[in-house]
């Protein structure tokens, strides 16, 4: 069966609608209430399962088979892997520094953020392995062979590498351990490939990372103007002119800030998604920083207009807009398509499911 090259039409659709899944959503809050959060699980399975099946891909809608008591198992066991450093982190160190050890515990704060580093990788690998192998299309599943353990350490030392040169290899960390935690995955009896760059995102990360520089040159420049106009017309509103300057300065610059990181989060999410194959399908994301910007500021509205409440509506609108700028293009034999032979996880995907941290 071929696929017209980046032809939505014929690739991923989304049928699904708000009013339809707000008696999903509005059952999952009380009973979360009821329960004191315990049923989050089993609400999370539910949201899948809707999602999931109103989410077409070329002649098939896909099905979710996950169930809630993985999520709780899984959340309880990452609770005690990430819970045991942080209580070290948080209190042990603190408290050996306050005994007067404090070389110990500069000596112990390494191998215990190390140790955080590992199991977030860890556990970031396995989420992604747990929801390809819950996911079916045409009866066939996705998965890994691979366990992570191995990516638990890339995340180590991919993430330190990052932080070299004052943090400017940090595109590079996230798109090599993009590449390798994808490269490990299949579905069916296909292996997803990702040859993503780092070199396209260095613009904008130079404009992220230049910005407070430039910002805080402009400020001072600004604020030392105003003043001295300030004190030129009417000395005793100097100060006050400065202030406001600062104020509105820090404010613009924040703003700035956050829409830079935006444009940079939506050139890595298509740099990312474009360079990923799965046998002859080539993927491709075409959501622009507008269309992030969009999609954050409606959530923004959607919850203050709601008093909190339309949070229950994020993980839809999310889904909703990752489907409708995923493309794919290319051609898939049905009839080489066999079940994957990788092996299942019984655990769900642990602390990540408790952040909510997104499928890819």
């Amino acid at each position: 069966m071929a696929i017209p090259a980046h032809d939505d039409s014929t690739a991923f659709q989304f049928h699904g609608s708000w009013r339809e899944f707000a008696p999903i959503a509005f059952t999952n809050l009380l009973l979360s209430i009821v329960t004191l959060g315990i049923y989050r699980f089993w609400a999370t399975t539910r949201t899948r399962n809707y999602l999931w099946s109103r989410t077409r891909f070329i002649d098939e809608r896909l099905e979710w088979t996950g169930k809630g008591v993985e999520l709780m198992i899984g959340f309880f066991i990452a609770i005690i892997l990430f819970g045991i450093p942080v209580i070290m982190l948080k209190f042990g160190l603190q408290a050996l520094a306050l005994r007067g050890h404090v070389a110990l515990a500069g000596i112990l704060f390494f191998p215990l953020y190390g140790a955080l580093l590992y199991i977030f990788g860890l556990a970031r690998f396995r989420a992604l392995r747990y929801r390809l192998s819950r996911t079916f299309w045409h009866g066939i599943r996705g998965g890994s062979e691979n366990g992570g353990w191995g990516y638990g350490w890339s995340s180590i030392w991919k993430s330190v590498i990052g932080m070299f040169a004052l943090g400017l290899l940090i595109p590079w960390s996230m798109v090599s351990l993009w590449n390798e935690r994808w490269s490990a995955m299949s579905f069916g009896p296909h292996h997803f490939t990702s040859r993503a760059q780092s070199g396209p995102l260095m613009g904008r990360f130079l404009l992220f990372y230049l910005l407070p520089v430039a910002g805080c040159v402009a400020l001072i420049g600004g604020v030392a103007t105003a003043v001295a106009t300030g004190v030129t017309a009417t000395p005793g509103s100097a100060s006050a002119t400065g202030i406001l300057f600062v104020v509105l300065g820090v404010i613009a610059g924040y703003f700035a800030i956050g829409v830079i990181m935006l444009a940079y989060y939506a050139a890595f999410f298509r740099e990312a998604v474009g360079n990923l194959g799965l046998g002859g399908i080539d993927f491709n994301f075409s959501a622009r920083t507008s269309d992030w910007l969009k999609l954050l500021l409606g959530d923004v509205v959607l919850v203050v207009c709601t008093l909190g409440i339309g949070v229950i509506f994020l993980t839809y609108r999310h889904w909703k807009f990752l489907i409708t700028h995923l493309e794919a293009g290319g051609e898939i034999d049905l009839d080489t398509l066999t079940q994957s032979t990788a092996p299942l996880p019984k655990q769900g995907e642990g602390l990540l499911d408790a952040f909510d941290v997104g499928a890819f």
